[in-house]
């Protein structure tokens, strides 16, 4: 009989020499094969590599077999050290002013919810900004009397710095800001606004949720205060994990508030760390070769070209700098029915929806549309075979939509039948009451 392996022992019989707590050995992907999935949503969701999708997988069955206690004790390194020095790493700032959250928007919401501007003080945003950010900000306007400004964008789509220039003053306490935001791909000039921003009082917040794994993302060069991001996107850990970096002056109102929020998984933590380690050895290089990071690699051209060659579609990509991220709809076909037809050929992309980012795709005449990102393992024939889906989908639907319908066949009126004679009509005079009809009487109180 085989005894029960010891808290070392099964540590050493569960994993092998491949992969450990916290980090992870890329191992060798499956090749390219024309009839993969081609996936165009890292953006919304990055497919894990298989080293890191193992770890988390093995830390699941580990926890599912031992209890939470034993994994947690078994990751203190990653929990405490490892992955903060990651982050800091990632983000140019000191390991200790980094912290692990669930997600970016609920961490933005954490620390909002901690401020207290002045009565009239004013809050900067951007046509940019997520639903979800947005939330926060009104419910800071609504507890604190504050007032909540949108700032301009140039006829281009770039957002107008020289207004921000013009109008910044100490009555200004927040500026919140989307380094890529979800809808479109523009890269704003956060580390510009950081410089116009220096000189005054106000906390700097940067949502780096899409930029964080294929744009150079430092935080230091930024010169914010607050920075947030997901884990689960471009840097392609798991979900319900992200990141931020917070200024020693606001690490207690932050911490304050995060006690009272869920942490989350020990395992997606641990999953974080090893992508954290695996963007590191594959992707760095990548994402400094230009401003565009991904898109560097020459293949935002030719996604852009795929769409432009497909007609009736129409291109959303506001500003002069633009990230691995592209958005564009049909000016006839729903982009809900465009997205499910693109999925049964094997290609992927997200479907975005007015409500997502409110003050940005109205703007644009869209309600709906659609929203192709690049990943570290997309290649040319990925994107070719996204163009020609793309073209046999507006094909097929443009002419199902023009073929004239068969006429409608009404069924044979019924034949008709003679009604019999009417029955005779009831004696005039009043209808007579029934005998034994009883009334209700109201009765004084003796």
């Amino acid at each position: 009989m085989n005894a029960t392996p010891s808290s070392t022992d099964h540590r050493d019989h569960t994993y092998g020499t491949d992969h450990t707590y916290g980090t992870a050995t890329d191992r060798t992907e499956p090749a390219d094969q024309e009839g993969r999935t081609v996936h165009l949503d890292t953006a919304g969701w990055g497919t894990m590599p298989a080293a890191v999708r193992a770890l988390v997988a093995d830390c699941a069955s580990r926890e599912d077999r031992y209890g939470p206690h034993e994994l947690e004790e078994d990751l203190e390194d990653v929990l405490r050290t490892e992955v903060h020095e990651r982050l800091g790493a990632l983000l140019g700032v000191p390991a200790a002013d980094t912290a692990v959250v669930t997600d970016a928007a609920g961490a933005f919401d954490a620390l909002v919810s901690r401020l207290a501007p002045g009565r009239g003080e004013r809050v900067w945003t951007t046509p940019y900004e997520s639903a979800a950010r947005l939330t926060a900000l009104y419910a800071l306007r609504d507890r604190t009397r504050c007032t909540v400004e949108v700032v301009p964008l140039r006829e281009d789509g770039d957002l107008d710095l020289e207004w921000m220039a013009r109008h910044i003053g100490d009555d200004v306490a927040l500026v919140s800001v989307v380094h890529v935001p979800s809808g479109c791909g523009i890269v704003n000039p956060v580390e510009e606004i950081g410089q116009i921003l220096a000189p005054y009082r106000c906390v700097y917040a940067v949502d780096a949720s899409y930029s964080a794994g294929q744009l150079p993302v430092d935080a230091g060069r930024i010169g914010c205060q607050l920075l947030t991001g997901d884990g689960w996107r471009f840097l392609r850990g798991p979900y319900a994990v992200g990141f931020a970096f917070l200024a020693p002056r606001l690490r207690a109102a932050f911490e304050d508030a995060a006690a009272h929020r869920p942490l989350p998984p020990n395992a997606a933590v641990a999953g974080l760390n090893a992508a954290l380690a695996h963007h590191t050895a594959t992707t760095a290089t990548a994402a400094a070769d230009g401003p565009a990071g991904l898109a560097g690699q020459g293949l935002l051209p030719a996604l852009r070209a795929a769409v432009e060659e497909c007609p009736g579609t129409e291109l959303i990509a506001p500003g002069r700098v633009q990230s691995a991220i592209l958005a564009f709809r049909h000016r006839d076909l729903p982009a809900a029915l465009v997205r499910r037809r693109l999925a049964a050929r094997g290609v992927v992309v997200w479907k975005t929806v007015a409500q997502e980012t409110p003050l940005h795709l109205p703007r644009s005449g869209a309600t709906t549309a659609l929203r192709a990102s690049l990943g570290p393992d997309t290649t040319p024939q990925d994107i070719a075979r996204f163009g020609r889906a793309l073209r046999e989908v507006v094909r097929e639907e443009t002419a199902g939509a023009q073929r004239p319908r068969p006429a409608r066949t009404l069924p044979p009126a019924p034949t008709p039948v003679l009604a019999s004679a009417p029955a005779p009509a009831p004696p005039a005079g009043p209808r007579p009451r029934p005998s034994a009809r009883r009334h209700l009487t109201l009765c004084p109180t003796p």
